[in-house]
Parts: structure tokens; C-alpha cells; sequence
């Protein structure tokens, strides 16, 4: 039995442990793995502001008003996003928001819905 915790592969949580004589486990995403087996990294992982992992086409809602330049008044807070879409950068999160059409968000600003 090894008493060692060792990083999850799939979100990066330093809390996986030892599950059984082959396997490890994430307390946090429930990902088992085994660590003698290559692990694939081109995989994105993005995370909401409560640290929730979000996948494509997922639905979040915006936590804070954020301004938008050349529009009359911010996307307000409490707006719900549907259909998301990854991607690699600062603004991690394309969507479309009614009222405002296509744009890119930070997943800073955003929590699962």
C-alpha cells in the first residue's frame, strides 16, 4: 500500500490517493487512473469560478456584470450562456449571447449552471 498522493492527470488536484493495488483516484473529479500507464495531456481543462471542470456545450452563468466595449450596457450578471465552446487563451469561453451576439469569456467569471 503507498500512502503517497500524486496529482490527477485529467484536473490537476494534488489530492489523489491510492485506491487499490493498481489504481489512484481523484477526490474531486472522481478520475481513477493508473499510474504506470501513459497518461494523454492534450486534453484542455477548463474551470469555472468555483473550480467545477467545464466540457463543450455546457450551459454557465455569468457571476459578474461585465462591460463590453461598443455595446450600450454590460452582459449583467446572472445571465445564462448556453452552448459553450473551449478553446486555449485568456478568454478561454466562445459563445453567443442573446442581446449581444458571439464573444469570448474569461471562465473566471462564470459558474456552472
Amino acid at each position: 500500500m503507498s500512502d503517497e498522493m500524486k496529482n490527477c492527470p485529467q484536473c490537476g488536484s494534488p489530492y489523489g490517493y491510492y485506491l487499490n493495488d493498481e489504481l489512484y483516484a481523484c477526490p474531486e473529479c472522481s478520475y481513477e487512473w493508473n499510474p504506470a500507464e501513459p497518461v494523454a495531456q492534450d486534453e484542455l481543462v477548463v474551470k469555472d469560478a468555483n473550480g467545477n471542470i467545464l466540457q463543450n456545450g455546457d450551459s454557465v452563468i455569468v457571476i459578474k456584470n461585465l462591460p463590453v466595449k461598443g455595446a450600450s450596457g454590460p452582459v449583467k450578471a446572472g445571465t445564462k450562456v448556453k452552448n459553450i465552446r473551449l478553446t486555449e487563451g485568456d478568454h478561454n469561453i466562445d459563445c453567443k449571447i442573446d442581446g449581444f451576439g458571439a464573444m469570448a469569456l474569461k471562465s473566471e467569471f462564470v459558474r456552472k449552471a
